[in-house]
């Protein structure tokens, strides 16, 4: 049966009883490899002739059935899943760059993030080239033929700006190149980037779609929408590949072609594989993306309007109050309300910003986003502390940023919380 309803696939996506012993849930497949029938079964399967379970590294039933709902979640044509979300985005671009390719990416970028494609990858040969995402003209500048694909965050962590995908996408693909997009932090309940033009979507599945802060874990879809033979730029997708008795992904595997080969290269050979367990435990979550979700997007929306006539508050940074830049943007990348993510400006800076992080009572100051719990985090001090005063002002970053991941709890109580840290803050 074919669902309707993204609620229904945060459901049951992917997974039917189990045909054995009739098992509702999810079992659990805690095994690091699987019997062949016989010699020729295993043959056709390390050919790729046919699918099935070898080892856990590359596949496994548990963590399959994660991979078929986040597919079904965004419209792909498959995904595998990570170890955590900083893998899933090695992943991407190990499978469509190599030493002396090139990648075309926002500036304004989670940190984390921001280390791997400027540090990291700089080690292996592919450059990141980092442009604001509102200058269309400078990333159409930059492309060049060694550019193997943009990449963007559907809603900017921490600054909350939310890109012109459908502008960015048209530019990727005038040039025979992909759209890579971090759907993180609205997950697909309240964007699918797919309807505007992306081509792969990657998630931190650690984050909202886990929902409880338990699990680590990442997710690269592959919406089967790019078609890597006719661009031009992806021999990987158009040669024969060697490790596999020279199939071409392209021909063999079709529109589910990245999402085979990010299998069956960077998953074989460098591992990252998620874990059983913690696919069990992220699915338990994605049972109630769609409750969750809306809570945090009400819970949310009080506190930024009560941050926004507070006293020791400069500036808020959330999409959904009235006046804000992307508030058009809003409207038709996100009309259910952009997420759980605000970040706020303290007029007191960084002194101001330690009180009121060592003064919240109910939040949790962590680093981390999308729990049940409210969170918060002081990114001068934490997530973009390794970045240049120049590179964070690029990136929206003050010195009294907070950011927060507003959580379920009672709204009230949230907003207890958030006052007597501020008046700590106003006394520095």
């Amino acid at each position: 049966m074919k669902y309707q309803s993204i609620d229904t696939i945060a459901v049951h996506g992917g997974h039917t009883p189990d045909p054995v012993t009739g098992a509702r849930a999810v079992p659990i497949y805690q095994t690091t490899a699987y019997q062949f029938k016989d010699a020729d079964h295993a043959a056709r399967l390390f050919d790729l002739a046919e699918p099935g379970y070898i080892y856990t590294r590359l596949n496994n039933p548990t963590v399959e059935v994660l991979e078929n709902r986040m597919s079904m979640l965004e419209g792909g044509t498959g995904a595998v899943a990570t170890s955590s979300g900083q893998f899933a985005e090695f992943m991407v671009f190990t499978s469509i760059a190599e030493a002396g390719d090139e990648i075309i990416t926002t500036n304004r970028l989670y940190g984390g993030t921001n280390n791997l494609f400027f540090s990291t990858f700089k080690k292996l040969g592919i450059k990141f080239i980092g442009i604001d995402h509102d200058d269309f003209e400078a990333i159409e500048g930059a492309i060049t033929d060694k550019t193997k694909g943009i990449y963007l965050e559907t809603v900017s962590n921490p600054g909350n700006d939310i890109p012109n995908m459908e502008k960015v996408a048209e530019i990727a693909h005038r040039n025979g190149l992909p759209l890579i997009v971090d759907n993180t932090y609205p997950t697909p309940y309240l964007c699918r980037p797919k309807d505007f033009g992306a081509d792969v979507v990657i998630h931190s599945v650690t984050k909202f779609l886990g929902g409880h802060g338990n699990s680590m874990g990442g997710v690269a879809v592959d919406l089967g929408t790019f078609d890597w033979a006719a661009s031009g730029r992806f021999p990987g997708f158009t040669e024969p590949d060697p490790s596999y008795h020279g199939v071409v992904y392209s021909e063999t595997f079709g529109n589910m072609a990245l999402a085979v080969k990010m299998r069956v290269q960077i998953m074989r050979d460098i591992g990252g594989c998620m874990t059983p367990m913690n696919a069990f435990l992220l699915l338990q979550g994605i049972e109630t993306l769609h409750l969750r979700m809306e809570r945090h997007v009400e819970n949310a929306g009080r506190v930024a309007r009560f941050l926004e006539g507070h006293p020791a508050v400069e500036r808020v940074s959330y999409p959904d109050l009235d006046g804000n830049k992307n508030a058009e943007r809003l409207k038709k990348y996100l009309p259910k309300g952009s997420g759980a993510m605000l970040s706020f400006e303290l007029k007191g800076g960084y002194e101001s910003g330690k009180a009121f992080i060592e003064g919240v009572e109910l939040a949790t100051h962590l680093t981390n986003l999308g729990d049940t719990r409210t969170l918060v985090t002081h990114p001068a001090s934490t997530t973009h502390r390794q970045l240049s005063t120049e590179q964070k002002q690029a990136a929206g970053i003050g010195e009294g940023l907070i950011r927060m991941s507003i959580g379920i709890e009672g709204s009230e109580d949230i907003l207890a919380d958030l006052e007597q840290a501020l008046a700590k803050a106003e006394q520095v």
